[in-house]
């Protein structure tokens, strides 16, 4: 699957992970609403992961801009990143938002 067709569209997409709430295995919070985009299938076989930038509250449902896809390198399963319509985040920031997962991966930010 392509997910470069992603870039730039408005995505609707559900919260598994709210802002604030505990990862179920490793017990880390999530300091950004983390989810997915419903009726896709990722390179891992589950739903295409993505993380909700821009957003301060936990958040069941959102509609939002795809600005970046967030491609593992050594893992077959990349990140949609969301945000506002109208709002951006330069690679560096949203290397900083996204570090408390992505650390663990080598990945390459696609604009």
């Amino acid at each position: 699957m392509d997910n470069k067709k992603y870039l730039g569209k408005i995505v609707n997409i559900k919260m598994d992970r709210p802002l604030g709430s505990k990862h179920p295995k490793h017990g880390f919070i999530y300091p950004v609403n983390y989810g997915f985009v419903p009726n896709t299938i990722s390179g891992d076989g589950e739903e295409l992961d993505c993380y909700l930038l821009g957003v301060f509250e936990p958040v069941e449902e959102y509609q939002g801009r795809c600005i970046a896809i967030i491609h593992r390198i050594n893992d077959n399963d990349d990140k949609l990143v969301i945000a506002p319509v109208g709002k951006d985040y330069t690679n560096d920031a949203i290397d900083a938002l996204v570090e408390f997962q992505e650390r663990f991966f080598e990945h390459e930010i696609i604009r």
